[in-house]
């Protein structure tokens, strides 16, 4: 059964959401993960490409942005579709919704800040997971 983490940051800024992202992938990839990040838009997920390259000094995550027209290779994917492209161990969730398909990966990184909206949100995915049985773990940051 998919094991669900949240991630918890003090931060209220939005982009405080996509560093640690940056930094979940990061760790996941060098365990040898896959990691699909999800995002909202396709902006959203452009961003999420050029912050990976540059999050942290020294860091290198491949990845690439998911589309129907190219051959999936990086160990991370990006995307904001309805669908997951390719195979992968590790969803991270960077939308206020539950994507349709988390159930297809081992582990889900719900990233939560301090911003109230974010939080309710946030509330309402737990409680969808908790009420269904999902090992729920709470990392708070």
């Amino acid at each position: 059964m998919t094991r669900i983490d949240f991630y918890v940051s003090p931060e209220t800024e939005l982009q405080a959401r996509r560093q640690l992202a940056c930094r979940l992938t990061e760790k996941a990839y060098k365990l040898g993960k896959q990691v699909y990040i999800h995002t909202e838009s396709e902006t959203d997920s452009q961003l999420m490409d050029e912050l990976l390259w540059s999050f942290r000094q020294g860091s290198f995550v491949p990845h690439q942005i998911s589309t129907t027209q190219s051959s999936i290779s990086a160990p991370v994917l990006i995307g904001h579709h309805q669908e997951a492209d390719g195979q992968a161990d590790v969803l991270i969730n960077l939308t206020d919704t539950i994507p349709d398909f988390f159930s297809h990966f081992e582990r889900v990184a719900e990233i939560v800040n301090e911003d109230e909206n974010v939080r309710l949100k946030a509330r309402e995915r737990y409680q969808f997971y908790r009420d269904r049985g999902y090992d729920l773990t709470t990392h708070k940051l």
